[in-house]
C-alpha cells in the first residue's frame, strides 16, 4: 500500500534526524526506518500526525502477536517513541502521544565476554605479514585497550588522536565526545601501523594528504574502514584458532570493562570510559564480576557435604 505523501516526508526528515543529530550507526539506523515505515503502512491512510496513545497502544497489541523476541519488541517501540519525539520537537504534533508507552520488560541476559586468556590468545594470532594484517592488529590491541565501540574506532580522525598523553577522543552515540585511555602496548601498534603499514594498504590508490578530518584506519581503496571489515578481521582469527565461541567485536568492549571491574575500577570510571549515559548501564558489569566469584568460590571452596 502506498504511503501518505505527509508521511513519506516525516520518515525521510526523521532518517535525516537520525543521521545529523542522533548520529546512528548505520545498522541501527536501517532497524529504526525499517520499523517506521512498517508502523506507517500499518496505518494505511491515517495520517501519523493524527494518531494518539489509543492507536499507539493498538500498534502494540498487533506487532506482539508476531512471535517477535521481547527485544525485537522492545526495538520497534523504541523507533516509534523516538519518531513522535522527533514530530513533537518539530512542532508537527501539539502532543506526544507515545510519552506513556511502555515496552515489555527485556529478558535481563549478562553480556558475553572474553577471559584474559582468550584475549591474548587472539591478538597474538593475528597474521601481521601483510599492511592490512598490521592494521587489523593495531585495530585489535586498541579495542582491547579502550573498550570503545566498533563505530567508533571506525570513525576516528588523525585529529582524534594525542597519543603523546595517551589519549583518543571518539564520539559515541547522539554525537557524545569523550577521552578514552591507551596502553603503551595499544599505542606502539598504532603507531607503527600509521607510519609504515597505512601507507602500503592502498597500493596503486593516491592517499590524500593527512589533515586533522583524514580516516585513521582505511581500506585497500584508501577510502574509511567499514565496520564489516573489522568483524571479519576478528573471525578469521577466531576460526584460526578455534575457539569455541561466538567473538563479536563487542565482546572487546564487555572484556574491557569486565577486567576493570574485577581489578577494582570505580564505577563511575569505568562508566566515563564507556561512554554511557547511565550508570545503570555500566552496573550489568558488577552482575558479572559477582557471577564469576561465585563461580571460583563454588569450584574452590572445601564445603563440607551432609
Amino acid at each position: 500500500m502506498a504511503l501518505l505523501e505527509t508521511s513519506k516526508q516525516y520518515l525521510e526528515m526523521f532518517k535525516t534526524y537520525l543521521i545529523v543529530e542522533k548520529n546512528f550507526s548505520q545498522h541501527t539506523l536501517k532497524a529504526y526506518v525499517s520499523d517506521i515505515l512498517t508502523f506507517l503502512i500499518w496505518l494505511k491512510d491515517i495520517p501519523c500526525e493524527k494518531v494518539n496513545y489509543t492507536k499507539l497502544r493498538e500498534y502494540l497489541y498487533f506487532i506482539q502477536k508476531f512471535d517477535y523476541k521481547k527485544t525485537t519488541v522492545a526495538r520497534k517501540l523504541a523507533s516509534v517513541r523516538t519518531f513522535y519525539k522527533f514530530l513533537y520537537k518539530e512542532k508537527i504534533m501539539e502532543i506526544n502521544p507515545a510519552v506513556n508507552l511502555n515496552s515489555p520488560k527485556r529478558p535481563k541476559s549478562l553480556p558475553k565476554f572474553l577471559t584474559q586468556d582468550e584475549m591474548e590468545k587472539i591478538l597474538n594470532n593475528v597474521k601481521m605479514d601483510t599492511p592490512a594484517g598490521y592494521r587489523n592488529k593495531a585495530i585489535l590491541e586498541l579495542l582491547w585497550a579502550t573498550g570503545m565501540r566498533i563505530s567508533e574506532l571506525s570513525g576516528l580522525n588523525f585529529g582524534d588522536l594525542n597519543l603523546e598523553n595517551n589519549e583518543i577522543r571518539v564520539f559515541g552515540k547522539g554525537a557524545k565526545e569523550r577521552i578514552v585511555l591507551v596502553t603503551d602496548r595499544a599505542k606502539t601498534y598504532l603507531k607503527r601501523y600509521i607510519e609504515n603499514a597505512r601507507p602500503l594498504i592502498a597500493k596503486g590508490f593516491r592517499l590524500e594528504e593527512i589533515t586533522e578530518s583524514t580516516p585513521v584506519f582505511i581500506n585497500n581503496t584508501g577510502y574509511r574502514l567499514q565496520n564489516k571489515t573489522v568483524r571479519n578481521a576478528i573471525k578469521n582469527v577466531v576460526e584460526t584458532i578455534e575457539l569455541p565461541k561466538k567473538v563479536t567485536p563487542h565482546m572487546f568492549r564487555h572484556s574491557f570493562a569486565t577486567k576493570l571491574i574485577e581489578n577494582g575500577a570505580d564505577l563511575r570510571v569505568v562508566q566515563e570510559l564507556l561512554g554511557h549515559a547511565s550508570i545503570s548501564n555500566t552496573q550489568i558489569y558488577t552482575h558479572i564480576s559477582t557471577k564469576r566469584l561465585q563461580d571460583v568460590y563454588d569450584k574452590s571452596h572445601p564445603r563440607d557435604t551432609l
